[in-house]
């Protein structure tokens, strides 16, 4: 444990002394190495440096560019309003959750059991 005093001048001429106490049991430590970065993603608010980027725009095509964030790819959202009418129904429709289609099985039980009698019979 350390002990710190704080020194504050009062308006009246006369002087503060306020203890200050750190103690080492209370101060966060984290273990940062080299395993921390594969077991999650490292944290950081801003990163250092830029990262090679491949950005996949509306058409298809594709641009190699530097970004703040370790991506692969960002693809870019199509907007709906430039689509012909058609199209757009076509992509609206693929959005919607599918329809379960329930089939009913009908089996023929034409199994006879007398036919199997002399298999038993000693």
């Amino acid at each position: 444990m350390i002990r710190f005093s704080l020194r504050i001048m009062l308006a009246n001429g006369k002087q503060l002394l306020l203890p200050l106490v750190r103690s080492f049991a209370t101060s966060a430590k984290t273990n940062i190495n080299c395993h921390r970065a594969s077991i999650a993603r490292i944290g950081r608010l801003t990163y250092t440096r830029m990262y090679p980027v491949t950005i996949v725009q509306t058409d298809g095509s594709t641009i190699n560019v530097r970004y703040h964030e370790p991506r692969k790819i960002i693809k870019l959202p199509l907007d709906l309003s430039t689509l012909s009418e058609a199209e757009r129904r076509k992509r609206l429709e693929a959005r919607k959750p599918k329809a379960k289609v329930v089939i009913e099985d009908d089996i023929e039980d034409d199994f006879d059991l007398g036919s199997y009698q002399h298999l038993w019979k000693k």
